[in-house]
Formats: C-alpha cells, sequence, structure tokens
C-alpha cells in the first residue's frame, strides 16, 4: 500500500520538530514537505497535493480554518487539526466529527492520531468531509467577526463607510487613507491594527504600506527587483513587495 503523503504545518519550528520526529517513526508515512504559515500552506497543499495534513489552528495572519476556507473543495486533503487547549474548538471538532491533536501531546496520543488518520483515509467521503468542513468554519469564523462598516470624521460630521466599498488602503503617517471610488478617507488607525479587522480572504497585504481589496484586482505585471506591478480595476496602480508574494498568491492562485 503506497504511503499516506503528508505535509506539516505549525507557525513554531520547535513544534514541526517534533511532529517530523513521531511522523518518522511511522513507516507507513511519508513527509512531502513543511510549513510555517497559512500563505505558504495553502500554496503547498495546492502544488504537492498531500493525502494528509497536520494543520496547526493558530497560525498569525491566516490561521488553520483560514487555510481550509482558501482550498477548494477538490484540494482539500483529510486534516489532522493541531491545537493548544481550546474548549470551543474542541467541541466544535467533536460535534463535526472532524480530528485534533491537542498539545501539548505524548508518542501514545500522537499513534492514535495516526490510526484515526489512516480511518479517515480509509473511509473518507468527499460530500460528508466537504460538509464537516463548511459547518465547522460557520461555527468558528462567523462572518460577524470581520469589520463591516467603518466611521469616518469628515468636516465635523461622522460618516459610515461600508468595508464592501473599499478599493484599496494606505498609510499616511498616523492615519490610513481609505480609497473607496472616488472618494477618500482618513482614519487615525494603524495599518496592523486595522489590518487584523479585516477578512483576510478578501483584502490583503501587497506592502508594508498598502492592503487591497482583492475583488478590485484587474492584473499583476512584473517590476524591478521582484516586485510586481498591482493594477485595480479603476486604473490604479499599487505596488506588490516581494515579501508579500507567497501570501498573495496563495489566495489569487498561482500568478
Amino acid at each position: 500500500m503506497a504511503a499516506i503523503r503528508t505535509l506539516i504545518v505549525d507557525d513554531m519550528p520547535p513544534a514541526r520538530r517534533r511532529l517530523r520526529r513521531h511522523l518518522e517513526q511511522a513507516e507507513d508515512f511519508e513527509i512531502v514537505g513543511e510549513c510555517g504559515d497559512g500563505a505558504s500552506a495553502i500554496s503547498s497543499i495546492r502544488s504537492l497535493r498531500p493525502d494528509l495534513v497536520f494543520l496547526d489552528v493558530q497560525m498569525p495572519e491566516i490561521d488553520g480554518f483560514g487555510v481550509i476556507a482558501a482550498l477548494e473543495p477538490a484540494a482539500r486533503p483529510a486534516i489532522m487539526f493541531v491545537t493548544a487547549h481550546d474548549e470551543h474548538a474542541l467541541r466544535a471538532f467533536e460535534v463535526h466529527a472532524l480530528d485534533y491533536l491537542l498539545k501539548p501531546f505524548d508518542s501514545e496520543r500522537f499513534e492514535n492520531a495516526l490510526q484515526r488518520a489512516r480511518e479517515q483515509l480509509r473511509n473518507r467521503s468527499e460530500q460528508s468531509l466537504d460538509h464537516r468542513f463548511d459547518a465547522l468554519l460557520a461555527q468558528l469564523r462567523p462572518e460577524a467577526r470581520w469589520l463591516r462598516r467603518v466611521a469616518v470624521k469628515t468636516r465635523g460630521r461622522t460618516r459610515v463607510v461600508s468595508v464592501d466599498e473599499i478599493d484599496w488602503i494606505g498609510a499616511e503617517g498616523n492615519y490610513l487613507s481609505l480609497h473607496a471610488g472616488s472618494e477618500l478617507h482618513l482614519i487615525r488607525e494603524t495599518m496592523n491594527a486595522f489590518e487584523q479587522q479585516l477578512d483576510p480572504q478578501r483584502f490583503v497585504r501587497i506592502h508594508r504600506s498598502t492592503i487591497v481589496n482583492l475583488d478590485r484586482v484587474k492584473e499583476l505585471t512584473p517590476l524591478f527587483n521582484a516586485d510586481q506591478c498591482v493594477l485595480l480595476k479603476d486604473g490604479t496602480e499599487l505596488t506588490l513587495s516581494r515579501s508579500y508574494h507567497d501570501r498573495v498568491k496563495a489566495l489569487l492562485g498561482d500568478i
């Protein structure tokens, strides 16, 4: 029987090394790669097509649930979630019959996780698994979690701007500029803090001072020094810094 092709995803190197050590003792598992963040995990799953992924739940920027949400149903492998103690998440996994490995774990617990993974792959029903993934995401990542409206002050009045109207966001000293069609709004906020409030499947950081609404992107073209030009549908040109390539590629697919 062919070895189970396995990908390890965890943002902590010691955790990845521990998973690798345990997996190397299982003869029917083959490690095909490791990833330290959600963006590279999405890209690797699409390119490597592993049978099984040990997926850390708590990761910055794109967490384990974000990885699953970004994958097309046909590209979703079997998942063994790896999580620290979170009663809400554990109850959700159990309700939707999805497997998890609780940190910290010992050799016996890990072997039990491998046996559950073997059974999951042997008895896998694509339609049933996709339904369980979707139900889990709906429970743990409700839409209301992400910012939907922004209050901006203009000439002594407060105006409410829908996040759906925003094309891109730029840093302006201690302020952020919200570009919404022909309108420009300034809010006093840091880029990092505002980014954490936005849906990461819709808004992506392309530069240390720029966030773009992916729905507004028309095309990307190469520039010098491995940067790229991001052309929006309204003709606006922005720079995609090479340090953000992997995350953008993971969300948009192969560029």
